[in-house]
């Protein structure tokens, strides 16, 4: 009996489904994801921890000198701000980050582009760098209050250690992976060692810079909690502190809120700025 000819098309039932084998949206590798997700992600991420905080202080029988509730932080962050004192401390920690941060980037930025394009300055300062970067600038408070006493001076300075030799070794790392090809191509053209590092160098690692900025600016903002126990008169650092002696949990939750919400928007910014001025960027 002559046998039927096989199809050469298989059941569908056994073919493989190739939209399940693709990954889901939210496991794409190195892809970027919708706005919409990217929204709701990020307000689960804000949102959840917020929740559970309000359920454990609700419904569990927590002490709330140990964990306020939510609405214990708001009535005490009104209270600050009613007195004056929560935008008073805001300012003085918002002035001695930003005056301290931006003098160690005006500085490290330089140091770092050219530690990153000679490797002769990087010889002769990545060791000291180096070296510097491990000594927990904190162990520098009984120096600086010796040499400065304790004004300003001692604070300014303690959060400028604690930032300048990250700043000017991770700017030397960022220059450090320029492509050779874009530096021969530039002599090539004409241009000497100053023009390379003015029109080409530099331009081209402004994006890796503000990222370092943005990353290290929250070391500055860790030091400044430290920097306010020296004799400090106002400061969220020295809220924190305070309220700490005197067991008031909930002043503590609106500096450490206030701290972290500063930082929030600053970061936000820092990323903005890269993603709209410098859309060539592989940083995007």
């Amino acid at each position: 009996m002559p046998q039927k000819p096989k199809s050469n098309l298989q059941d569908s039932s056994t073919q493989p489904n190739r939209s399940s084998l693709r990954p889901s949206v939210f496991w794409q590798l190195a892809e970027d994801i919708p706005p919409r997700l990217n929204w709701v992600l990020s307000g689960i991420s804000l949102g959840l921890p917020l929740i559970l905080w309000w359920g454990i202080t609700t419904f569990g029988s927590i002490d709330p000198k140990f964990l306020p509730s939510p609405s214990a932080v708001i009535i005490a962050a009104q209270r600050l701000w009613g007195a004056g004192e929560l935008q008073q401390d805001t300012i003085a920690s918002l002035w001695r980050v930003g005056v301290s941060f931006l003098l160690s980037a005006a500085l490290a930025i330089p140091v770092g582009i050219l530690m990153g394009s000679f490797a002769s300055i990087r010889a002769l300062l990545e060791p000291l760098f180096g070296l510097m970067r491990y000594m927990p600038a904190p162990a520098f408070i009984p120096l600086l209050i010796l040499y400065q006493g304790i004004d300003e001076a001692p604070k300014l300075s303690l959060i400028f250690i604690g930032t300048f030799f990250f700043n000017a070794l991770m700017v030397m790392d960022t220059v450090k992976f320029v492509s050779k090809d874009l530096i021969e191509a530039t002599y090539i053209l004409g241009g000497n060692r100053l023009q390379t590092l003015a029109m080409v160098i530099f331009p081209h690692v402004i994006p890796g810079i503000l990222d370092t900025c943005r990353i290290n600016l929250a070391s500055a903002w860790q030091l400044v909690i430290v920097a306010e126990l020296i004799a400090a008169t106002e400061g969220l650092g020295r809220r924190i502190s305070v309220a700490g002696r005197f067991l008031r949990t909930d002043e503590i939750f609106v500096g450490l809120i206030v701290i972290g919400a500063i930082g929030l928007i600053l970061d936000l910014l820092f990323q903005y700025v890269i993603r709209v001025c410098f859309k060539w960027s592989n940083n995007n």
